[in-house]
């Protein structure tokens, strides 16, 4: 579990984002609960969610991380995720899930969505995939990942595609390490580690450092 960051540090803006009153205000609630995190905004659907980011941006207090539903009348969570890395690409999408919705979360990934974490989770996991998002970490939920990796094709074993240290990045990668991080652990520059996990995506077909984690965990690369 990650820890919260230190008191001086500015909260990290959420917007949260689904069609269902009771499930916002029940999302909200728990994140009072944190003293790091700060729902600056909530939306019914992914129209309203782009709106707000806009107005927020505008304001001069950026939208760091979306929380959003899958499921939604108008924009859903995949459409959502598309528009906003198009549009923001700085803000973080982390998706909420349940065990029925594989397909929808591996099209959300491919859109770019940064994690997800179930619709039934705590607040200390909630918050976790938060920060982690803010971190540029991916949080993938262990249980979700299970049944995630189960329809993942296989194009060849990593040994065969990649380099040795392209594999030793993606195993980076699949413990959730941003570039800079990686970049730290490995002594080389952050744009180096960008250019090793850009080669990692093509030559695995894989769209985002989320599926790829996905995939090195399911093919047993990875790192404690």
């Amino acid at each position: 579990m990650t820890s919260p960051p230190e008191p001086s540090d500015p909260p990290i803006r959420v917007l949260v984002v689904d069609d269902h009153l009771v499930v916002r205000r029940g999302i909200v609630t728990f994140l009072e609960e944190t003293s790091d995190i700060r729902v600056v905004a909530e939306a019914a659907d992914g129209a309203a969610a782009l709106a707000e980011i806009q107005h927020l941006k505008a304001a001069g207090t950026p939208v760091h991380v979306v929380l959003t539903d899958l499921i939604m009348p108008g924009l859903d969570g995949i459409e959502t995720t598309k528009l906003v890395r198009k549009r923001h690409p700085e803000v973080v999408i982390i998706v909420l899930t349940s065990f029925g919705e594989a397909d929808r979360v591996r099209a959300a990934l491919a859109a770019g969505a940064a994690g997800y974490v179930l619709k039934d989770a705590g607040v200390e996991e909630l918050a976790a995939a938060i920060r982690a998002g803010k971190r540029g970490e991916i949080h993938l939920d262990a249980a979700v990942t299970r049944h995630l990796t189960s329809g993942l094709a296989r194009p060849a074993a990593p040994d065969v595609l990649l380099t040795a240290r392209e594999r030793e990045v993606l195993g980076h990668v699949a413990a959730g390490r941003s570039n800079q991080d990686i970049a730290d652990r490995l002594v080389i520059s952050e744009r180096t580690v960008r250019t090793h996990v850009s080669n990692i995506l093509a030559k695995l077909g894989l769209v985002s450092r989320t599926q790829a984690a996905i995939w090195a965990r399911e093919n047993g690369v990875g790192f404690s």
